[in-house]
């Protein structure tokens, strides 16, 4: 599982990190907390013993996104979004450029660690709808760019599965039963996302903005474990 660290600034985020890293293990750093705090956050949270999933969703012309993803792939993060509305072209030269720059680094994530994974990013789960031909063209056209996952809604595993077969699936939305789905329109529970074939489920606001987040995190752990072991 991966916590979203969304939070303002790196004394939250740490906080978390020490809090939850043992449940969770995978931290993500998203947009405002990477422009709050940069590259020497990634660097202390992969310090602290977790993986980071560094999510830019970065979309630009082919050369700018390569070198903007070799340099994740130096922090050593595990895993980096790309979307896959910025094309063939732009997808393949940033699942080069995470390879390259951990490898010329010499990263934990190249040489102790998994292997860093460029994940594309089919379509956000804010948005209402999602259209199985899109769906499967971006999946498709992620595992050709040398992609080694995907960022897709729980309902939407079924499609891209079968369109890019192999991948590690990566599913943000998930809540709790009775949580509120906030801005996220296709959501999901930790048991029905790993029922239809997620591997990694994003978890955030149900844990980080609960009345009580300790309480949240064991009900998800607990939720989790269950299903994994088909009770």
């Amino acid at each position: 599982m991966a916590l979203a660290l969304d939070v303002p600034d790196r004394t939250a985020a740490m906080a978390l990190v020490d809090r939850f890293g043992a449940d969770f293990g995978v931290m993500k750093v998203g947009l405002e907390l990477f422009i709050a705090e940069g590259p020497a956050l990634v660097r202390d949270i992969v310090a602290a013993g977790s993986r980071v999933f560094l999510d830019l969703k970065l979309h630009d012309i082919p050369n700018t996104v390569e070198h903007a993803a070799r340099r994740a792939g130096a922090l050593g993060v595990w895993l980096l979004t790309l979307h896959t509305q910025g094309g063939a072209d732009m997808v393949a030269a940033g699942a080069r450029g995470l390879r390259e720059g951990a490898a010329e680094a010499g990263s934990a994530a190249a040489a102790q660690g998994p292997e860093p994974v460029a994940l594309g990013v089919t379509v956000l789960t804010s948005d209402a709808e999602a259209s199985p031909g899109v769906l499967a063209d971006r999946a498709a056209l992620a595992r050709e760019g040398g992609c080694g996952g995907l960022v897709c809604a729980a309902p939407d595993l079924e499609v891209v599965s079968a369109a890019a077969p192999g991948l590690l699936r990566v599913v943000p939305g998930i809540r709790p039963t009775g949580a509120s789905a906030g801005d996220q329109r296709r959501v999901a529970t930790p048991a029905a996302a790993l029922a239809a074939g997620a591997d990694v489920l994003v978890i955030g606001r149900a844990v980080t903005a609960a009345p009580d987040p300790q309480a949240a995190a064991a009900g998800i752990v607990a939720e989790v474990t269950a299903e994994l072991a088909g009770d």
